[in-house]
């Protein structure tokens, strides 16, 4: 079987621009949740704790049933295709259900909220399985397969820093519009409006995807047979993909750099003129107007570091094993949190620590990209070994990783929340808004330490895998000329 390329340009944009699309969706959601829950709803945190670790945890678990589900049956419009179509207006109406602020009172909230976040959750995973398993069927070639996922990364990254820019915009400017003195009501206003605008372009993005992408390699859909492995079975005993499943849980403190950023930036830092003597509504806009600029220094240390990871990924995966990639620079960016932390302890100097966090960043976007390659080389030596190609339930390792992160990331932000004592309903309340500044040094660093030392010591941890991790190098190589081959004898034709 030839390795020539099949993707043409307008496809690769179309899926890319598709997972745009999607960043900007999942970042609204996972970026934002938690403080909307905490400081906005001011949910009771045990709450918060309990639905994002058990509802997320639960979301982990669906991504393999999602996989099974797909990889069983082919439909006239494709394998994986058809998901995006039937998921995409959910979706949508989901994440501005989850935004809305109705006026309940607090227990009828918290069950509003858990509905409406279990519904995302599950209906996302309907889409998010689908859609990051189609490089897999989209072409043959490992190798454009790889670029695709690499390119189609940096879109999705690119989309997951849209709500960032609207949380920076709306934060310097509406609270000066809206005249506000009430710091509760601005932001929920603030999160209805980013989320009405992610989903209108997000969804339009993503949806169209659909229509210009085509899934070539479709392999036969093949009955169970009494006494063969099942399809988890198979997963479980695919050692590479169990090495690269374990180095994403082991790097799940690295979803802290964003997930913890708008903590940070309401409870660590302060940066503006001095309160004292300010009226309601110059604290408000004052406060404000410094979490959203706390919030973008880390923001845009994510952009320089991970998004030019991801710029350089493709050119590094043709020249370098992807195993070595993970050590150098998960090892860099654990060197770089040890500096990052040091200069809180001793300074609380959030300038100072800028290009430690860009640098601790760059891994961020390598294993955001290699992880799903790495999974695609992983289920070229399943399909060699085994002569069965799951690449749904493949995928759907990958969406087990992320969630799985999420879930423990979140909910480490509401154990610190609980474990030094910060109170929300203190900090942001209808009668005051209080600033970073106003907490003891001790609570500022402990929040601090969510995007410093706990991201440092998890990229360390999943450094340690990729030493066991053998599809590299000459077996690389050798795995994909016995693959070509055994496709040619078992007659599987690739779609032009």
């Amino acid at each position: 079987m030839k390795q020539g390329n099949y993707i043409q340009n307008k496809e690769r944009w179309a899926f890319s621009i598709g997972a745009l699309g999607q960043g900007m969706i999942y970042a609204m959601m996972s970026s934002y949740i938690s403080d909307y829950y905490l400081n906005v709803l001011q949910l009771a945190p045990m709450f918060v704790l309990l639905l994002m670790l058990l509802a997320r945890v639960w979301d982990a678990i669906n991504d393999p049933l999602m996989g099974m589900i797909v990889d069983r049956r082919t439909t006239k419009r494709g394998k994986m295709r058809p998901y995006i179509i039937y998921a995409s207006i959910p979706i949508g109406v989901l994440t501005i259900l989850m935004y809305l602020s109705p006026n309940m009172d607090k227990t009828s909230l918290m069950i509003y909220s858990a509905i409406v976040y279990i519904a995302w959750g599950m209906i996302y995973t309907m889409a998010d399985v689908p859609f990051w398993s189609l490089p897999n069927v989209m072409t043959p070639n490992a190798e454009e397969r790889s670029s695709t996922i690499s390119f189609s990364r940096i879109l999705n990254g690119i989309g997951s820093a849209v709500p960032e820019v609207l949380f920076l915009v709306i934060g310097l400017v509406l609270p000066n519009i809206l005249g506000a003195s009430d710091g509760l009501e601005y932001n929920k206003t603030k999160y209805l409006i980013m989320a009405i605008f992610t989903v209108v372009i997000g969804i339009i993005l993503y949806a169209n995807s659909y229509f210009h992408v085509k899934e070539r390699v479709v392999l036969p859909d093949v009955k169970p047979v009494k006494g063969e492995p099942s399809r988890l079975s198979r997963i479980f005993k695919c050692k590479p993909l169990m090495l690269v499943i374990l180095m994403g849980v082991l790097s799940s403190g690295r979803y802290m750099v964003q997930a913890a950023a708008v903590h940070v930036a309401r409870y660590a830092f302060y940066i503006g003129k001095p309160l004292e003597g300010m009226s309601d509504t110059e604290r408000v806009a004052a406060i404000e107007a410094s979490v959203s600029t706390v919030k973008t220094i880390f923001q845009v240390c994510a952009i320089v570091g991970m998004f030019g990871a991801m710029l350089v990924m493709p050119m590094l995966m043709k020249k370098f094993d992807y195993k070595k990639i993970v050590i150098v620079t998960c090892l860099g960016g654990f060197v770089a949190s040890i500096f990052t932390t040091l200069i809180g302890w001793f300074t609380m100097n959030l300038y100072i620590c800028i290009p430690f966090i860009l640098i601790s960043c760059i891994p961020l976007g390598v294993l955001n990209t290699i992880s799903y390659a790495m999974i695609g080389d992983c289920l070229d030596y399943m399909e060699l070994k085994t002569g069965f190609r799951d690449n749904a339930l493949g995928s759907a390792c990958q969406g087990f990783v992320n969630k799985l992160g999420n879930a423990l990331a979140t909910s480490g932000i509401v154990v610190m929340y609980m474990f030094i004592g910060i109170s929300p309903e203190k900090m942001l309340s209808s009668d005051v808004i209080m600033a970073a500044t106003d907490l003891a040094m001790n609570q500022r660093f402990a929040m601090f330490s969510l995007v410093s030392v706990v991201p440092g010591v998890s990229l360390l941890l999943c450094a340690i895998p990729m030493f066991f991790y053998k599809i590299s190098g000459k077996n690389k190589e050798r795995m994909e000329a016995e693959l070509a081959e055994q496709r040619k004898v078992r007659g599987i034709e690739i779609n032009e």
